[in-house]
Formats: structure tokens, sequence, C-alpha cells
């Protein structure tokens, strides 16, 4: 019954779930149905990158005893236990600089880019991403941050809820997804997904003035 419900659920408008949307600290038991998994997937991999090059890694952490770990690995925050599914953005810091074949011929048969546009990729993608230097992993971790954004408005209008979690130990939760011997690995942030067992409750947010500016620091915005 509840995945009949979750199927048939009419889903909100962007401008809706990004209103509705609150961290969600406590889940109820209810699966998620592999239909809506997928279709989670698939709005979080339409996320923009740069130079489409879809740096992140993304672990659906689901067995039972791989989210007692990964919890353990999260001082112990008990939302990983009890949502369904914990999405664990990782980053590829090298991801420009390997082969781009699949990616590059892609863009070619949708049409998105062509052959002069390809050929410039296949040389300055790499180029760029070796020049970054150590930047290589921030820029990473900014596309899966992106991506990650586009997973929690995916899944509040599609009825499921969610908690952005930056409060983990980066080397305990690569070695619960496998990359603990992998330093070009980084771990953007975890975010559990599931059935709310609690209201959403809005803390509100500081007048425009306060953090918002035209043009420069200290010339406030104001509406």
């Amino acid at each position: 019954m509840v995945q009949e419900l979750n199927l048939q659920t009419k889903p909100l408008d962007v401008p809706s779930a990004i209103i509705q949307r609150r961290s969600i600290k406590t889940f109820k038991s209810d699966p998620i149905s592999p239909e809506l998994l997928r279709q989670l997937v698939e709005l979080t991999v339409a996320a923009p990158s740069s130079y489409n090059i879809q740096d992140w890694r993304i672990v659906l952490v689901q067995d039972e005893a791989q989210k007692a770990a990964l919890s353990a690995a999260s001082w112990n925050q008990k939302q990983v236990v009890e949502a369904p599914v914990t999405f664990v953005f990782a980053a590829d810091a090298t991801a420009g600089e390997q082969d781009l074949t699949p990616i590059l011929n892609q863009g070619l048969e949708t049409g998105a880019w062509n052959e002069k546009t390809v050929n410039y990729f296949k040389t300055n993608i790499p180029q760029y991403q070796a020049g970054l230097g150590d930047k290589r992993r921030e820029y990473a971790i900014k596309d899966a941050i992106i991506a990650a954004t586009h997973l929690v408005l995916a899944a509040e209008s599609l009825g499921l809820s969610t908690c952005f979690m930056n409060g983990w130990i980066e080397e305990k939760v690569k070695e619960v997804i496998g990359a603990a011997d992998n330093p070009d690995i980084a771990i953007a942030v975890l975010v559990p997904v599931g059935y709310a067992a609690e209201p959403r409750r809005d803390p509100g947010r500081l007048p425009f003035a306060h953090n918002v500016f035209v043009d420069r620091l200290g010339n406030p915005y104001e509406s």
C-alpha cells in the first residue's frame, strides 16, 4: 500500500518544494519503492557539473550493517539508521583527467556539442583540471553538493524528506563506502532520505539586509 501511494503522489512544483523543505531528523521505517528510488537517482544526476564531467560518486547506503557503520562514522546520528537509504555524495578529484570518451560521445549523439567543441574539450578539460592543482578536490565537492541539492528538492517534491548532514568523520565514511585507500575521493555530504516521522517546522530566515547585498558586501539588498 505504501509503495502504491508513493507512485501516485502528485509531485510538488519546484517553488513549493523549496518553501516546504525542512531538515528532518526522525524517519519512519517505511521503505522507498525501487521505482521511486530510481526516479530520485535520475533527478539527482540530472544536475549540472563543470564541463559535464559528472565528478560525483554517489553511494546509496541501504544495508542495515552498512547503515550502522555509517551512523558510527557520523557521531552515531540516528537518522542514518532510521532512514531507508542514505545518499553518500563523494567527489572524484581526478574525474576530469580520466577517459572522457563516453561523456564526449554522448554530447555528440544528443547534439549538445559539435565536433569542434568535443575536440576542444578533449585537450582543454584535462589541462584545466590539472591546472587546478590542490583545488581539484574543492571543485569536485562543489559539483557533488549541486547534485545533492537536486536530490533534496526532488525528494521533497515526491513526498519524501531529507536531511543535509555535515557532521561525520571523512576517513571513517570513506572506509564504509570502500574508498579508504583512494586519496582522490573526498566526501561532500550525506543525505538520509525517507518518510518524515516529525512535523516540518519553519525556523525562519533573517531579513535580506542581514546577508543579501548588491554589488558588494555592506550594500544591503532591499526589496
